[in-house]
């Protein structure tokens, strides 16, 4: 058998120990370490409820009674009473009225009865007013409302056909018929020709039929558009061509100038108020 060294085997028992000791001490301070978790206070909630303080009618410490005051009367100081109305509705409005207009002058029918320009279209303005002034006073309501006629005028003046296109108010048609009835001896037509128009009579407080403008009355109509492509399905397929604007030969355009009255500030008013109520106030 080897002989075994005893001091070696006793240094390698103290280093096996030695080794041992201080794993045991590194496994213990990682693992065995542990700093206990201070326990929280249990939470508490309080409530707290303010009382109000009590009333007391005494009179305060220190504090002597006065004697009673009359309080002044509130009308004597001026001082008008809120009454606590039950009817909270707003105080009836009182309906608008209009009165109407002024018959036309006998200035106005001799300009009407020698104005041929736009199918005599200063007799046919007198006419309407005319109709108008005869219907009287107009008040908001029911029985407001339009009436529109196609009336044929003799070339005497006479009334030759009267027909209803269409109305708005039973009431303003019949008051404009009967005005119509007994409408005084009118001029001849400017042309000698019958005379045909259409014609809206307004029987409301909020509109009138404000005096035509005749500045432009020379200048020629703009050709009327049609659909060049229209086709009836029968004839033959065509592409139309579209109308040309007439000017008027030199001798016409003096003689229609000739006519022109002057505009007032009335027509000029009433023109710009019917291109509003056209095309809108905002534009």
């Amino acid at each position: 058998m080897l002989a075994v060294d005893r001091p070696n085997v006793f240094a390698v028992l103290f280093s096996l120990a030695l080794h041992g000791a201080v794993l045991a001490l590194a496994s213990g301070y990682q693992f065995g370490y542990r700093i206990a978790d201070k326990e929280s206070p249990p939470s508490r909630i309080v409530f707290m409820q303010v009382q109000p303080p009590p009333q007391d009618d005494a009179p305060m410490r220190g504090q002597e009674l006065s004697p009673a005051i009359d309080s002044p009367n509130p009308k004597d100081l001026g001082i008008v009473p809120i009454t606590d109305s039950t009817d909270r509705s707003p105080p009836a409005k009182e309906p608008a009225t209009m009165a109407a207009p002024s018959a036309p002058t006998a200035e106005d029918w001799a300009f009407a009865g020698s104005y041929t320009n736009k199918n005599s279209k200063g007799y046919r303005y007198n006419w309407g007013q005319q109709v108008r002034s005869m219907m009287g006073t107009v008040v908001e309501g029911p029985d407001q409302g339009y009436v529109r006629f196609r009336i044929e005028i003799a070339p005497d003046g006479t009334l030759a056909k009267l027909k209803t296109i269409w109305t708005t108010s039973a009431v303003a048609e019949q008051l404009a018929r009967k005005a119509v009835e007994n409408m005084p001896p009118l001029p001849p037509t400017p042309t000698g020709k019958p005379l045909i128009f259409e014609k809206t009579i307004s029987f409301t407080p909020f509109a009138s039929d404000g005096p035509p403008i005749y500045k432009d009355d020379c200048l020629p109509d703009p050709p009327v558009f049609r659909n060049p492509f229209a086709w009836d399905g029968k004839s033959p397929q065509t592409v139309a061509t579209p109308p040309k604007t007439e000017k008027l030969d030199p001798q016409a355009m003096e003689d229609c100038l000739r006519q022109l009255p002057r505009d007032s500030i009335e027509a000029e008013m009433a023109r710009d108020r019917r291109e509003m109520e056209r095309w809108g106030w905002s534009k």
